[in-house]
């Protein structure tokens, strides 16, 4: 059976499909080994289906958190067999388990139970599996062996289906809600405010809730200014409050470039720029920023903006 060419895709348009960087995908491939998998003639890279699979499931780990190292072990060792189903090949109304054999699913009793109550739609058993989670391990551990096998077992369907938007989009909703559930604390180590804020354009916010609620356990006060932050107001409030530390987050590409950030106001003292997500072109971050590649990082980066010089 001849080979379907059509079906490949450059590097420039698996770029735009996921929104990020042509860079991002070559120093996936480089660093990762998670590339084309066919050269056409004159050697131009060409991504197959399954390929594209793969960069999808590996870009929902690291949205949801995991570091990209993490994220692309996990990838190869669970990559699909088999290309994803065209979209339109949808659930057909029914409850898809995820924990059978053979779908790279998350290991533990604890993520099958919440990716189940994810399917189901149910929003008290995810709450109570949510919170048992965080009372018990802490906002890093509960986001990283909970929330992110669960989210990318979903965008694993999705990927294969295009459906489970909806669960994808309940479950952050149920997660958001939990995570502002940890209390700030009584007395917060830093006198200086801590913002956290998303670029401007950028929508997906949950990472830095995440974030907020880790800080919070570490004895940090946040303040999270959400989603879609422009410019011109996270320098208002950098003015306002006098930070000692500002965390930016880009999710794709298109919010990812840094060039801004070398025009927010200073403080004195200076406060720390911390970037994290897998949309910033990190070449062109300015001096002095730090990247976080995975939650943990995040806060150890803020956390030393209030340590020991």
């Amino acid at each position: 059976m001849p080979h379907d060419r059509d079906a490949e895709l450059s590097v420039g348009a698996v770029a735009r499909r996921l929104g990020v960087a042509a860079s991002t995908l070559r120093t996936w491939d480089r660093r990762y080994g998670i590339g084309p998998s066919r050269h056409s003639p004159g050697s131009h890279r060409r991504y197959s289906p399954q390929d594209v699979a793969r960069l999808e499931i590996m870009q929902r780990m690291i949205l949801a958190g995991a570091p990209p190292g993490e994220a692309a072990r996990v990838t190869l060792d669970e990559a699909p067999a088999a290309p994803p189903a065209p979209r339109g090949h949808g659930l057909g109304g029914h409850r898809v388990p995820l924990g059978e054999a053979g779908e790279g699913l998350p290991p533990s009793a604890e993520a099958r139970g919440l990716a189940r109550a994810a399917m189901a739609l149910d929003v008290p058993a995810m709450t109570t599996a949510v919170r048992t989670a965080l009372g018990r391990d802490g906002a890093v551990r509960a986001w990283h062996g909970l929330a992110v096998p669960v989210l990318t077992g979903i965008g694993r369907k999705h990927a294969a289906t295009g459906d489970c938007v909806e669960v994808e989009h309940l479950l952050s909703t149920v997660l958001m809600g939990c995570l502002a559930e940890v209390p700030p604390p009584a007395r917060p180590v830093n006198a200086r405010p801590v913002l956290l804020a998303c670029a401007p354009d950028e929508q997906h916010s949950l990472p830095v809730h995440a974030l907020a609620a880790a800080l919070a356990e570490a004895g940090l006060a946040a303040s999270v200014l959400g989603a879609r932050v422009p410019e011109r107001a996270l320098a208002a409030a950098i003015r306002r409050t006098g930070p000692g530390a500002v965390f930016v987050w880009s999710q794709t590409a298109r919010t990812g470039d840094p060039g801004w950030l070398a025009g927010l106001p200073g403080a004195r003292p200076a406060f720390r720029l911390v970037v994290g997500g897998p949309g910033w072109e990190r070449g062109g971050l300015p001096d002095g920023a730090r990247f976080a590649a995975g939650l943990a990082e995040a806060v150890a980066e803020v956390e030393a903006a209030f340590g020991p010089s």
